[in-house]
């Protein structure tokens, strides 16, 4: 199953497409989709959308996990990111892709085991399972890995419970 793990933004949006292979997590392709300030803020969007769109189209995942919008104090902030989530979904939904969607706590919790885990701990963790050499940066990318790392594990279990419950 080859997963899109999206860390939404607004500035710059971590993407990172892996395939899970048994109980293994294979990288495929990552890194960020970035817009520049002082730009109209629907070029921007466009520009994430349309970033988004070439890459599913170019990369064929069947499933995106995308991280859930948390608190921040900054509203300006909140409300653009949650517009850039918003077309990230659109794009995603428009190519039949199901989403699935994850708190920072969440994330934590399936890459180290501990949900209050520090940055530094998750991006290592990312670097590990996937066997990469360094960590991915921008930091955002090693965020959406994690995304999709969290995804592989939790689809799994959600598979196992289904089967179970089906019997």
């Amino acid at each position: 199953m080859r997963i899109l793990g999206i860390d939404p933004g607004y500035a710059i949006v971590g993407f990172g497409f892996i395939d899970k292979q048994g109980s293994k997590v294979v990288p495929v392709q990552y890194g960020s989709i970035q817009t520049e300030a002082h730009t109209d803020p629907a070029l921007r969007l466009k520009t994430i959308y349309e970033a988004a769109v070439q890459l599913i189209d170019t990369y064929q995942p069947e499933a995106m996990a995308i991280e859930k919008l948390f608190f921040n104090r900054n509203v300006t902030t909140a409300l653009a990111v949650g517009q850039a989530r918003g077309v990230l979904m659109l794009a995603a939904v428009q190519k039949g892709l199901t989403i699935s969607e994850y708190t920072p706590l969440q994330v934590k919790q399936a890459i180290v085991g501990y949900g209050k885990a520090e940055k530094r701990q998750v991006q290592e963790m990312v670097k590990m399972f996937l066997r990469l050499q360094a960590v991915p940066k921008p930091d955002d990318v090693a965020d959406a890995l994690a995304v999709a790392i969290c995804h592989a594990h939790t689809a799994t279990l959600q598979h196992k419970i289904d089967e179970v419950t089906k019997r």
